[in-house]
């Protein structure tokens, strides 16, 4: 199984809607959820001044 990071900046903090859907943002592959997980917090701490950006680990199969 693989996982990716999504997530990005959106309209307000419900995280129901993107400020600009095609700005949305998807990285990976990654072969682990332990590699998601240390790609999450890097760009989550790059963004932890901005309560309307959020990311998270979805699995891929």
């Amino acid at each position: 199984m693989s996982y990716f990071v999504v997530g990005g900046l959106y309209k307000n903090t419900s995280f129901n809607e993107f400020v600009d859907d095609s700005k949305k943002e998807r990285y990976g592959p990654f072969e682990s959820y332990e590699d998601a997980k240390k790609y999450w917090e890097k760009i989550s701490w790059e963004n932890v001044d901005n309560c309307n950006v959020r990311y998270i680990i979805l699995p891929h199969r």
